[in-house]
């Protein structure tokens, strides 16, 4: 019987081989909560590239743009979530939609759909988060970074995102994939805090407060989405100009959605604290630069999604503490608390707020 490990090796020489990488030196980069790998290639010649390696069948399929709901919860979390399944197809369409539109994404070197695996153009180390921990001045990157975000959102939006693989479909973050997204946090914070009860009157409850900003959300999906936009997704390009300056990376599961939700993704981040003032700031730049014509009710559909993208993210480390043995990550949930908290004070979240003071007592809630 062969080794799975030794066949997949194999596949990656192979692949290198034949795009002239053979010689190249090879080094892993750590690894994050997805089934994806990443290894920095250093060839003989010529600047280092990196290695991208996704074995399609690793997760559940993605979403076909024709399944019902039914037929999605069916086919399992990426099929809900209109997630990509890690295809990298999707990741070289939305790479060349964020090219063609004057955007930084990494260049495909090299492409193996089916297998799994590209060759890629290197941004380098300069993450948005280690360059601010190392003393750079975080204002200009969260500027430039709104700047990037207003082109992408001034673009068209097409159905359909075409790439080196071909076309990949742009689906909307809908409904069903908002709410699945909220669920997180009622089926795994349970697990997590065994003392949090929540019986099938507060799980109904759940969805009625929630179901006004996930129809706003929905209703508002205007607009391509990295949908995972963060200070460890981007990286400072200082070389180049303008918004170019912000390289793009993990933006594989682009969706149709709502223009404020890469804002609060950037604003409200999970991993490092940015404060009220340059929130403000940021969301006043944006303004100024992307064609809003009624603030406040912007302003009400950002607070809204951000509470419930926090709500998504509880859950999700819940279940990488729980069911994935991965304990780092409730250092992150205190973030994530506060910013649900101080979401839940804003207009439109009252139902909200009423079903968290009901259900999760505040010694839960930090």
């Amino acid at each position: 019987m062969s080794d799975p490990l030794i066949d997949r090796e194999a596949q990656r020489v192979a692949f290198l081989t034949e795009a002239g990488l053979a010689g190249a030196v090879r080094a892993p980069l750590p690894g994050d909560a997805s089934t994806r790998r990443y290894e920095r290639l250093t060839p003989p010649s010529g600047d280092p590239l990196m290695l991208m390696d996704q074995v399609a069948a690793a997760e559940s399929p993605p979403a076909d743009p024709s399944w019902s709901p039914e037929r999605r919860k069916a086919e399992g979390w990426n099929a809900i979530a209109r997630l990509s399944a890690g295809r990298i197809e999707a990741f070289a369409a939305v790479a060349a939609h964020l090219r063609g539109v004057g955007l930084s994404a990494p260049a495909i070197i090299a492409l193996d759909a089916p297998a799994g695996l590209a060759v890629l153009e290197d941004f380098g180390d300069a993450l948005f988060a280690r360059v601010i921990e190392a003393g750079q001045d975080e204002r200009p990157l969260y500027l430039a970074a709104v700047e990037a975000l207003a082109v992408l959102h001034a673009a068209p939006t097409p159905p359909k995102l075409n790439g080196a693989a071909g076309p990949w479909p742009l689906q909307t973050y809908d409904a069903t994939a908002l709410q699945g997204g909220a669920d997180l946090f009622v089926e795994w914070l349970p697990k997590l805090r065994p003392d949090l009860k929540l019986d099938a009157a507060a799980l109904n409850d759940w969805h009625a407060a929630w179901a006004p900003i996930v129809s706003a959300g929905e209703a508002g999906a205007s607009v391509v989405a990295h949908r995972d936009y963060h200070a460890e997704n981007l990286i400072w390009l200082p070389d180049r100009d303008g918004p170019a300056r912000v390289g793009m990376i993990d933006f594989q599961d682009a969706v149709r959605a709502h223009p404020s939700w890469d804002l609060h993704s950037l604003l409200q981040d999970a991993r490092r604290d940015v404060s009220g003032a340059l929130e403000a700031e940021a969301l006043d730049h944006y303004f100024s630069l992307a064609s809003v014509e009624d603030r406040p009710t912007f302003l009400r559909a950002y607070a809204g999604l951000a509470a419930l993208n926090e709500a998504r993210i509880l859950g999700i480390f819940a279940r990488l503490i729980v069911r994935d043995g991965k304990p780092r990550y409730a250092g992150f949930m205190p973030r994530m608390w506060a910013h649900l908290n101080a979401n839940l004070n804003q207009p439109g979240l009252e139902d909200v707020a009423r079903w968290f003071d009901r259900h999760v007592p505040q010694e839960l809630r930090q």
